[in-house]
């Protein structure tokens, strides 16, 4: 049979491993990190004086390690809370802490009950794994694979049952309540899978923060580093996946090709930092009218993308006349001087089954009517020629 204390002490080394390798991702500043910390911290000060018992004092090795437990605990649900832009509650948290400290301090010197201290803690745990595998059920993070939020809500459910497994296990030993306990198979048993829960679950915390700093990666190499906007590359893959969808059901979707005219002008005059000014402040000024769903992306130079979800073309058209008035109007400050600028734009509306190149054609065709009338204007496609496209 395994020894409780071989158990225990498997559960301190590998709270310490983890401790380490979240230490090294602190300095990613990403949220709950820094709580998935405290929790292995406050695990690993733990285990060794629940190991240490009968060899130190009771205060220590039943009050303070069961208090840490609890805490820690209590710090891993802040983490994910944090982690999934939730509040973490620590009020409530810190009550439920303070409360497993009451329970354990009546049941070690009022009533000296080993299965009550038992239950008490495990009744903590089971209602700490049930409410963040709620959370993680509930919340997960938008536009990310739910794989890994799903297997942490589904290991936090199976701890939650076994903790109050447990408790309920210690409450039905008939015998008098010593450390011999501990020692019975069905406590041995319940007890290891006791001591995997921070272990496992911070490896689960560790998972979803890789899955978060890939999301990072892929958004850092899909977005122009200047401006903000989508790159060309990642504005291309995300237009062709709503075209792909439009042709299984056909639904409105415009695209608004625009131009700043005679940027190059702006940059012999005052310098490429001036013209990156420029292109900064036509960005933010288009993402201030733009809704939630539509999608903005930097495709050359001084030419910008704009993909319009349930938009048909004449709400698109609108759109684009709103952005060429509020350019036209626009103060950038260059040095001491306020420069003002126009735009170009052509409007193509999507047609049933059309791809997304030959919708970029039409619109960019649309543009180039634009530039030939004149500049500072928005041109359409013409719908009837969107057959004609190659």
């Amino acid at each position: 049979m395994l020894d409780p204390g071989v158990a225990i002490a498997t559960s301190a080394l590998m709270s310490f491993v983890l401790l380490v390798l979240l230490g090294s991702l602190l300095r990613a500043g990403k949220p709950g990190v820094a709580e998935w910390f405290g929790a292995n911290l406050a695990v690993v000060l733990a285990l060794p004086m629940l190991l240490l018992r009968g060899t130190i004092p009771d205060a220590l090795s039943v009050v303070v390690a069961n208090v840490l437990l609890a805490l820690g605990g209590a710090a891993y649900y802040a983490g994910c809370a944090r982690f999934l832009g939730r509040r973490p509650h620590w009020p409530m948290l810190l009550t439920g802490v303070v409360a497993v400290g009451i329970a354990v301090i009546y049941w070690r010197y009022a009533v000296d009950s080993i299965p009550m201290r038992v239950f008490s803690t495990t009744l903590f745990s089971a209602a700490f794994c049930t409410a963040l595998a709620w959370m993680f059920i509930r919340h997960p993070p938008a536009g990310r694979p739910t794989y890994p939020y799903r297997v942490t809500a589904a290991i936090a459910v199976i701890f939650g049952a076994c903790q109050l497994a447990r408790g309920i296990y210690f409450l039905t030993l008939d015998t008098a309540s010593s450390p011999s306990m501990f020692s019975t198979a069905g406590s041995v048993l319940l007890l290891v899978i006791a001591a995997a829960i921070m272990p496992i679950l911070s490896m689960s915390a560790m998972l979803m923060m890789h899955d978060a700093l890939l999301a990072d990666a892929r958004e850092a190499a899909n977005r122009d580093f200047l401006t903000g906007a989508l790159s060309r590359k990642g504005f291309e893959t995300l237009a062709r996946r709503y075209v792909d969808r439009l042709q299984l059901q056909a639904r409105p979707l415009s695209l608004l090709i625009l131009d700043l005219d005679h940027f190059k002008r702006i940059n012999d005059t005052f310098g490429h930092a001036a013209g990156d000014t420029v292109l900064r402040a036509f960005v933010q000024m288009v993402q201030a009218q733009l809704r939630p769903t539509d999608v903005l992306g930097r495709i050359g130079g001084e030419e910008f993308a704009l993909l319009l979800p349930e938009t048909n073309l004449d709400n698109a058209m609108l759109l684009a006349e709103r952005l060429r008035k509020a350019a036209a109007v626009q103060m950038v400050a260059i040095g001491a001087q306020a420069y003002h600028y126009s735009l170009s734009g052509g409007v193509a509306s999507w047609q049933a089954g059309e791809s997304f190149d030959r919708l970029s054609v039409r619109a960019d065709r649309a543009l180039y009517e634009a530039k030939h009338q004149g500049r500072n204007r928005i041109c359409a496609a013409d719908v009837s020629s969107a057959a004609a496209v190659v």
